[in-house]
């Protein structure tokens, strides 16, 4: 009993951790809807053609997959229709299979590809580092929205990559970067990571340095004044 309240209580945390679909997270809705139904042996409806009408002379491997494709595609269906929201199950036809259901669904909430497209080739050249945090992260978030890019099939040569990063490095890296257009050899992105890596903490180190001295001198400058006040006029 125990093993079977366990059972039922994994399959209703498996299809809760569904996200509601709405009109901007259909990628998302899609991945978790696949990972679930994928973990509870559900998908093959998704991933195969229905098999060919059964017939007298239909043998009982035959039988045994079409029963098997018509359970997971009415458990796929009921499964995904719970996760999209209410008021648009009424709109969507009345789809027999979970393929095609889930095609229609694409239409209907799949993101305007060159709407994409746009928005994100205009954040990618507009984005800025600010000198603070993680150089290695804010590359590697360029290079994701660049990957984003490409499963959009706007591919970006990794050399234009690495000047887009370069042309957003405030002005600490300028002398970076003109040294970087004096060498002939063309870093890739791991290249250009791990050189402006090296770089932030050069210039990290200059402005302790920098702080350091400026400390030392203004407290020897104050020593200087109090010994020579200390000292009275001279007679």
């Amino acid at each position: 009993m125990e093993s079977v309240n366990n059972s039922a209580a994994t399959i209703s945390a498996n299809i809760n951790s569904i996200p509601v679909l709405n009109g901007t997270n259909f990628k998302e809705w899609k991945e978790n809807v696949m990972i679930v139904l994928g973990c509870m042996d559900l998908d093959l409806a998704l991933r195969t053609e229905k098999p060919a009408p059964l017939k007298d002379t239909s043998t009982l491997a035959e039988k045994r997959e079409m029963e098997r494709w018509e359970r997971t595609n009415r458990m796929s269906l009921m499964i995904m229709k719970r996760a999209i929201p209410e008021s648009f199950r009424g709109t969507m036809s009345d789809e027999a299979d979970a393929k095609s259901f889930l095609a229609e669904l694409k239409k209907c909430f799949a993101k305007n590809e060159k709407a994409e497209t746009s928005t994100l080739l205009s954040t990618l050249v507009s984005m800025k580092y600010k000198g603070k945090g993680n150089i290695r992260e804010y590359i590697l978030e360029m290079s994701h929205i660049a990957s984003k890019l490409s499963a959009l099939k706007l591919i970006l040569p990794e050399e234009l990559l690495v000047y887009l990063v370069l042309i957003s490095l405030p002005s600490q890296f300028n002398q970076f970067k003109v040294s970087y257009n004096c060498i002939k050899e063309k870093w890739s992105l791991n290249d250009l990571i791990s050189h402006c890596v090296q770089e932030e903490e050069r210039i990290k180190q200059d402005k302790t340095e920098s702080a350091h001295l400026a400390s030392t001198s203004k407290g020897s400058k104050k020593r200087k004044i109090k010994e020579a006040a200390n000292s009275g006029p001279p007679r």
